[in-house]
């Protein structure tokens, strides 16, 4: 017996080091999952020419595609836009560079790829407007390209990106006659922050806009379309099945969506190599009131509540989804489950190849054809 409890003395401890040790890292992976991160630095510069005006990166499936992107860097330059594919061998692709670099330029190696090609809606020799949006977080910031129909589209971008990313799509929908309106929303580095800081995969984002749906309607709105990226998807439909101006959402275009966050959060865990049931603990840990707040989130997070293919009944509006099949980041699974479940709602066209939310840079004209044919299909485009 009294070795028992001499044994015990180190067991006992040891035990709760072990659990507390435990409980750490599944809070741990769960502040990963609601942290607004930076963008991640994933693309090597390798070589730049500043006569033929190229550039050499280290070849990854997203540097290898051709199209045109963004390349985020640091130094002289924080920003640059890349064109063609020149040459590529086993470890290295040459781009032609669309924006100008000058000899002596400082241009850092690590660099981040991007398919937010325009920065600003400048660039894009539209009528444009600065707006500010009161939203429950408070007052938010958009961008407003008027157009003449009554029909608007609102969008939504995704996570650890700004609303820039959405000008991508803002001249086919200005073709189509649409006022556009493209917003920011709590915690994303231009909208307000909340006292935690924390994403809420939608859960609460989609309040922000529907904040923006009520500004539409009460500047000449009659039709809302709801066009959210990435993250923007989950909040977007979060929007569609909560907004109580929901009977004025004619439609939703998702592009590389968030459609169930537990799909994407364990394929992301797998690729990072967090093994189960690390991903299963930290989601549960972050829909409990206490965990969720030592995880870093403003509110408990209820995973079923975002999972819209349990909810596809509840769906009123056609969806069109842009989805690449090779997507590599936020899996297409969900999505064509979606599809499978509300096929007499949801338009799904075939696309592979295209990195996440790079559709349009990989395939501009099909992508933009895609959205182009639904409005028609759906009667909301007002160019014809």
């Amino acid at each position: 017996m009294k070795s028992l409890r001499h044994a015990a003395q180190f067991i006992v401890p040891a035990l709760f080091a072990l659990t507390a040790a435990a409980g750490f890292l599944v809070l741990a992976v769960a502040r990963r999952v609601v942290t607004p991160m930076r963008r991640l630095v994933d693309t090597e510069i390798l070589a730049i020419d500043t006569g033929a005006q190229t550039i050499e990166l280290r070849r990854t499936p997203d540097t290898e595609l051709p199209g045109r992107y963004g390349l985020f860097t640091t130094g002289t330059y924080g920003y640059v836009k890349l064109g063609a594919v020149l040459s590529a061998d086993a470890t290295t692709v040459r781009r032609k560079l669309l924006t100008k670099i000058e000899p002596g330029a400082n241009v850092d190696r690590g660099a981040s790829f991007s398919g937010a090609y325009y920065q600003s809606p400048a660039e894009l020799h539209l009528r444009w407007e600065n707006v500010l949006i009161g939203s429950p977080a408070g007052p938010c910031p958009a961008w407003f390209f008027p157009a003449a129909s009554s029909t608007w589209v609102i969008q939504v971008h995704g996570r650890g990106t700004t609303r820039a990313e959405c000008l991508r799509a803002v001249p086919v929908l200005h073709a189509a006659g649409l006022p556009t309106l493209v917003v920011s929303y709590r915690n994303d580095g231009e909208a307000p922050r909340t006292k935690a800081g924390a994403y809420a995969l939608g859960a609460s984002e989609w309040r922000d806009v529907d904040a923006a749906i009520a500004y539409a309607l009460r500047h000449g709105a009659e039709k809302i379309v709801l066009m959210g990226w990435s993250m923007g998807g989950a909040v977007s439909l979060q929007a569609a099945v909560s907004s109580g101006n929901r009977d004025r959402i004619a439609g939703v275009i998702l592009e590389s969506p968030v459609v169930d966050w537990r799909t994407v959060l364990r394929f992301q865990a797998k690729v990072a190599r967090v093994r189960p049931p690390l991903p299963e603990l930290a989601m549960g840990a972050l829909q409990l009131p206490l965990t969720a707040r030592l995880s870093g989130a403003d509110e408990p997070i209820l995973f079923d509540r975002l999972d819209m293919v349990a909810r596809a009944d509840e769906l009123r509006a056609p969806i069109l989804i842009l989805h690449s099949d090779d997507d590599g980041f936020v899996p297409a699974d969900a999505s064509h489950a979606l599809q499978e479940a509300r096929p007499d709602l949801v338009t799904m066209p075939r696309f592979t190849v295209a990195r996440h939310t790079k559709l349009w840079n990989y395939d501009e004209k099909g992508w933009s054809t895609a959205i182009t044919q639904w409005l028609e299909a759906q009667g909301l485009s007002a160019s014809a």
